[in-house]
């Protein structure tokens, strides 16, 4: 190795560039971003040089031969060989183009961005304050003003407004009222579990339906997750009935 590729030697023992790029990679990508200075790849040498450190410690006080280091690494070996095996397993499973299509067609409301409103409430609690209410929006009250001096929602500090949702958001009743709305008009009382509702509809987005190439990599994992989860049960069925297997 050249000295160009090491950065450290530990008693003899070499710690190369690649190295360090791994120990940043196996950090995690946020974490690893703390690190992309001179000064933190500094630290990450330092740190990879007193984990080797501990290490020759470890062996020099035969620490592998305790039996609590042998439990912890026969759990971590078991562990690890169940991974293994199950990569091993599905590793050569791949998506075909074809399904991935027919996969896309029989889900696209799964890929798609649903339909969406944003919508104000004002909530009173009897339906004669609703009317009331109505009244005085009719009137020409400001829709802002009536929800900070009547509503009993918190969102009454922010005149009213829920901001954007879908359906399943909101309770039915609501919900109903809602999405069967124009724009920019208001509601009759609406009763709900909560009281009496004023709904104003302020903005609308109607679902989209994505093109198959914008979706395809989502697509694709779908596909493979299922046809791994797929080949890992017929697997599981098999040994059950190599090895006895009793649920209590």
């Amino acid at each position: 190795m050249t000295e160009q590729q090491l950065v450290a030697v530990v008693n003899g023992k070499e710690i190369s560039r690649e190295e360090v790029l791994k120990f940043l990679n196996d950090m995690g990508p946020q974490v690893a971003m703390q690190f992309q200075s001179p000064e933190g790849i500094k630290r990450v040498i330092e740190e990879m040089v007193n984990q080797e450190l501990l290490y020759l410690d470890a062996l020099e006080q035969n620490m592998e031969e305790e039996a609590e280091f042998k439990e912890t690494f026969e759990a971590t070996k078991k562990n690890l060989l169940k991974g293994y095996a199950f990569n091993k397993l599905v590793a050569d499973i791949d998506a075909e183009e074809e399904e991935m299509k027919e996969f896309f067609q029989e889900n696209k409301n799964v890929f798609g961005q649903p339909e969406t409103l944003k919508a104000s409430h004002i909530l009173v609690e009897d339906e004669d304050k609703a009317k009331e209410v109505i009244q005085e929006l009719n009137d020409g009250l400001n829709f802002e003003e009536a929800a900070a001096n009547y509503s009993s929602c918190p969102s009454k500090e922010a005149g009213g407004t829920l901001g954007e949702f879908g359906r399943g958001q909101m309770v039915p009743e609501f919900e109903d009222a809602a999405f069967n709305m124009e724009v920019g008009t208001i509601s009759e009382p609406v009763k709900t579990q909560f009281g009496y509702h004023i709904i104003r509809v302020d903005a609308k987005n109607e679902a989209e339906e994505p093109a198959f190439e914008e979706v395809k990599e989502q697509v694709q994992q779908q596909v493979l997750a299922r046809k791994q989860e797929a080949k890992y049960q017929e697997k599981i069925s098999g040994l059950k009935v190599k090895y006895p297997v009793e649920i209590y």
